[in-house]
C-alpha cells in the first residue's frame, strides 16, 4: 500500500534531506560560480578587455544548472535511504515494531556505514517483535498458570467454609489448597529467578565448594519422595570441587532430579554419575521413568511447555528453561535423551575451572 502511495505522488522522488543538500550545494555552487565570473572579469580588464563576457556568463549558467541537477540527483539518491530511516524509527519509537526498511536498489547503492545502519535497524525491530511477542506470550502463559490454581484453591476453600463436611474431606480439600499454594510458590520463586537471569551475564558470590556433596544434599532432600515411591537412586560420583554460584547451581540438580522422581515408576531406578575429564564435568541423570514423546523433545526447555499435556503430572513448565539458563551462564551445555516407556537421561557439560 505504502509502495503504491509513494507512486501516484509526482514528488516521490523528492525528500527533505536531499533538498536540504540541494540547497546548500546551489548556494556553494552559485557562490563559487560568482566569484569565478568576478575574477573572469577582473582577469580580462586587466588584459585589455580580451575576455569574452558572453561565454563566461554562459560557462557559469550550465556550471550552475548542472551542479544543482547533479546535487539534487545524488542528495535524493544517496540521502533517500537515511529520510526513510528517520520515519521509520519515529514508528518504532510510537510502539509500531512491524517497521522494517525495504533493501532495494537505492538502499544496496548507498554509502556503506548508512547500509550498516539499515541492515541493524532491521534487525533490532525484528529483535523487538519478537521481544513483544514473547512478552505477551509469557504473560498469557503465566496468567493461565496462576488462575487454574487459585480457582481450585478459591473453590475448596469455600466448601471449607460451608461446612457440612465429613472429617475425610476436610483433610482432602486442606491439602488440596496446601498443594495449589506450593505450586503457586514454586511457580512465582521460578518466574522471579528466571527474569532476573534473563538479561545476566556476569554472576557474582562464587565460591569454591564440593560438586558431589551438593548432588548427594540436592537427592537428600527429596529423600521423603523417592522412598514413598520406593525408587532405587544409585550415584557414581568423583570428588570434584567446582568454582561458582551454588545456590544458582544448585537449582539445576534439584528440577533435574524433582523430574527424574516425580516422572519415575513405583520400584523404578535413578542413576545420578558425576566425572571429570580433560577439564570437563560431565553429570547424567537417567530415570527408568516413562520418557518423553519424540516430538516434545525439542521443546522441553521453552518457557511453559509441558511434554505432559494432559498435566497429570504436576508441573509449571519453568523448571527446564531454568536449568537451561543457569547451565549456560555456568558456560555449559545440557542434552536430552529420551525413549518412551524407558527412561529420560540428562546430561550436563560444565568446564571445569
Amino acid at each position: 500500500m505504502k509502495n503504491k502511495s509513494k507512486k501516484r505522488n509526482p514528488f516521490w522522488i523528492v525528500n527533505r534531506l536531499g533538498m536540504k543538500l540541494t540547497i546548500l550545494s546551489s548556494i556553494i555552487i552559485l557562490a563559487a560560480d560568482i566569484l569565478t565570473f568576478t575574477a573572469a572579469i577582473v582577469v580580462g580588464f586587466l588584459m585589455g578587455g580580451t575576455n569574452n563576457t558572453t561565454q563566461v556568463v554562459g560557462t557559469v549558467v550550465a556550471s550552475i544548472i548542472i551542479g544543482m541537477l547533479l546535487s539534487f540527483i545524488i542528495g535524493n539518491t544517496v540521502l533517500k535511504p537515511l529520510s526513510e530511516l528517520v520515519k521509520a524509527t519515529k514508528k518504532v519509537a510510537n510502539g509500531d515494531f512491524n517497521t522494517t526498511l525495504p533493501v532495494g536498489w537505492t538502499e544496496k547503492h548507498t554509502v556503506r556505514e548508512l547500509r550498516e545502519l539499515i541492515k541493524d535497524f532491521n534487525e533490532m525491530t525484528e529483535e523487538l517483535r519478537n521481544t513483544e511477542i514473547f512478552r505477551n506470550d509469557f504473560i498469557s502463559n503465566f496468567s493461565h498458570e496462576f488462575k487454574t490454581p487459585l480457582a481450585s484453591i478459591r473453590g475448596f476453600a469455600r466448601q471449607l467454609c460451608e461446612g457440612d463436611l465429613t472429617p475425610e474431606q476436610q483433610r482432602e480439600f486442606s491439602k488440596i489448597i496446601l498443594d495449589e499454594t506450593e505450586f503457586l510458590s514454586v511457580l512465582s520463586q521460578n518466574t522471579l529467578l528466571l527474569t532476573g537471569l534473563e538479561n545476566k551475564d556476569i554472576i557474582s558470590d562464587k565460591t569454591l565448594f564440593s560438586l558431589d556433596e551438593q548432588l548427594r544434599d540436592c537427592m537428600i532432600r527429596l529423600e521423603p519422595q523417592w522412598s514413598e515411591k520406593d525408587l532405587e537412586i544409585e550415584m557414581d560420583l568423583d570428588e570434584i570441587s567446582f568454582f561458582w554460584n551454588e545456590q544458582l547451581l544448585s537449582h539445576v540438580w534439584n528440577n533435574l532430579f524433582d523430574n527424574a522422581v516425580k516422572f519415575s515408576q513405583s520400584g523404578g531406578k535413578i542413576n545420578v554419575s558425576c566425572k571429570e575429564n580433560g577439564g570437563v564435568i560431565t553429570v547424567s541423570v537417567a530415570d527408568s521413568g516413562c520418557g518423553i514423546p519424540e516430538e516434545s523433545v525439542p521443546h522441553i526447555f521453552e518457557k511453559f511447555y509441558q511434554a505432559d499435556s494432559s498435566h497429570a503430572t504436576k508441573g509449571n513448565g519453568l523448571g527446564l528453561p531454568l536449568v537451561k539458563k543457569i547451565v549456560e551462564l555456568c558456560g555449559g551445555e545440557i542434552h536430552v535423551e529420551s525413549t518412551v516407556g524407558a527412561g529420560t537421561v540428562f546430561t550436563v557439560t560444565l568446564p571445569h575451572s
